[in-house]
C-alpha cells in the first residue's frame, strides 16, 4: 500500500530523465543510510563500521604493538 507522499513521489520521478532519477536513488539511499545510522543503537553503529578500518593483518594478536609500541608478542614468517 502506498502513501500519498510516495505516489507524488513517483509521479514527480516519472517525468526526470534517467540521470536525474539516477541522482535522487543515490540521495534516497544516502538519507536512508543516515537515518539508519542515527537511530540505532552502539552495536549497529559497530556493525555498520566491521571491515572498514585498514590495520595490519595481525591487528587483533598485536594490537598492544600497535597502540602503544609494546614488543610483539609473536614474531612474523616474513
Amino acid at each position: 500500500m502506498s502513501s500519498p507522499i510516495i505516489t507524488k513521489i513517483i509521479e514527480e520521478m516519472n517525468d526526470l530523465p534517467d540521470n536525474l532519477q539516477q541522482q535522487v536513488l543515490k540521495f534516497v539511499v544516502t538519507l536512508r543510510q543516515q537515518h539508519l545510522q542515527t537511530s540505532g543503537n552502539a552495536w549497529d553503529v559497530l556493525e555498520s563500521l566491521t571491515g572498514t578500518v585498514e590495520a595490519p593483518a595481525d591487528w587483533s594478536a598485536e594490537h598492544d604493538h600497535y597502540l602503544y609500541g609494546t614488543p610483539k608478542r609473536q614474531e612474523t614468517d616474513s
